[in-house]
């Protein structure tokens, strides 16, 4: 199975400090969206038959498979799609620039957690995705959903999963303990690998954090996140705190391992446990490693959910061609077949979901997928911009003992609800 090795899963994460810069805190998000009120723009949609042209923002992995799929939207519909190939990193700061003077594409490809930014912005409106929103996994759909409304075509997923190197363990752990015990009883130089680094790494702990009860948010009655109900500092909290300070003494969890170090590490054989996503399979599997996907062990007695991402596309405010951009997402984007080709160049669960059933015949996809069916989205609201800014810091500083673990968590959390409230 050939894996893309340049994740796009923390796409969001890694720029979120920075083109949240460009908006205030503010408004609420939603991991719910509200009934359609009306379908999808038809195949035969006047508006679409009409012709125009649509402008969408791709990166250089998918442009080859959306190349085919607008070609059989202009035969159908005589609308034009010009897909311009752009640095994926760099999409949400040049959308968000782009688009109040009228520039920039009609539709763009990028990450879940960019939402809240853009809608709070004004440069994204609501898709209708009508009864074909049951075609997408729930997840997919929720995640590109804020206050209510759905504001995107989903296509991909992509979460965190336990590697196992089957010739060292030969079952699942079902609590750290228990997998730390067994990668001790290994006797290889790591009983567990997970990318810490010098400035920490709450993404990856993520899973680890939720299993003692200690969500970033808590969410509403919707099921939408509630920046006003920040959980990270709950006695949850607090109690993750210490176990990441217990785990940094016992050499559980190291700042000096970074993502590269961890991989290489797992591949050379020197650990049967790789917290990882599935950008690290190749690697594994060109080492020969007899490779098992398991679900993230428990730490704290409840269950270990690690954030899910979403790809997929978004229409601009400022589009004059809503209609054509509603229908070439929904009807060409969204169909099993593009999102299968999709899948096939970027080896990430569909977000359709037969083509995601299709898929399910990779165990490695299928196992990645039933693991993230029981995460969360990454939260798509401003407000994650000033936990990202404190979390990682004071993890690192927690896990390397230069801190106490409550105060230093008091005091991280102290410091996310200020800047929350700016």
């Amino acid at each position: 199975m050939k894996v893309n090795k340049n994740p796009w899963l923390l796409g969001g994460a890694l720029t979120a400090i920075a083109a949240l810069s460009l908006t205030a805190c503010g408004g609420s998000g939603s991991n719910a969206p509200a009934a359609s009120s009306s379908p999808a723009a038809a195949e035969s949609s006047p508006a679409a038959a009409s012709g125009g042209k649509l402008t969408v923002w791709v990166d250089a992995n998918r442009e080859p498979v959306l190349k085919e799929a607008a070609a059989d939207f202009e035969k159908q519909s005589g609308v034009k799609v010009d897909l311009v190939i752009k640095d994926f990193s760099k999409i949400q700061e040049d959308f968000l620039r782009q688009v109040p003077t009228g520039k920039g594409p009609d539709i763009t490809i990028g990450a879940h957690d960019w939402l809240g930014n853009l809608v709070n912005n004004g440069v994204v409106q609501p898709v209708e995705l009508g009864d074909k929103a049951g075609e997408f996994q729930d997840v997919a759909v929720n995640a590109m959903s804020y206050e209510g409304n759905t504001y995107g075509v989903p296509y991909a997923t992509e979460n965190l999963a336990l590697l196992r190197n089957a010739d060292l363990v030969k079952e699942a752990p079902k609590t750290f303990d228990d997998m730390i015990a067994a990668g001790e009883k290994a006797d290889t130089e790591f009983p567990f690998l997970v990318q810490v680094s010098d400035v920490g790494d709450p993404f990856h702990a993520y899973p680890f954090q939720t299993s003692f009860g200690a969500p970033v948010f808590g969410t509403d009655e919707s099921g939408a996140y509630d920046p006003a109900d920040l959980q990270i500092g709950n006695e949850g909290g607090i109690e993750f705190a210490k176990w990441l300070a217990e785990e940094g003494e016992e050499g559980n969890l190291k700042t000096s391992i970074d993502g590269d170090i961890a991989k290489e590490k797992f591949v050379s054989g020197d650990s049967p446990f790789f917290l990882t996503g599935p950008w690290n399979v190749e690697a594994a599997e060109d080492a020969d490693i007899n490779l098992e996907i398991d679900p993230i062990p428990s730490a704290g007695g409840e269950e270990a959910q690690p954030f899910v991402a979403v790809q997929g596309f978004f229409v601009s405010a400022k589009t004059e061609n809503l209609l054509a951009a509603t229908e070439f997402l929904t009807n060409y984007i969204g169909n099993e077949e593009v999102q299968t080709e999709l899948y096939e160049v970027g080896n990430r669960p569909p977000a359709n979901k037969a083509a995601f059933e299709a898929a399910k015949s990779d165990e490695i996809i299928a196992a990645f997928g039933e693991v993230g069916a029981n995460g969360v989205p990454m939260p798509n609201i401003p407000e994650m911009a000033a936990v990202w800014e404190f979390w990682g810091v004071a993890e690192a500083e927690i896990i390397t003992g230069k801190a106490d673990p409550a105060k230093r968590w008091k005091q991280m959390t102290e410091d996310i609800e200020k800047a929350i409230s700016k």
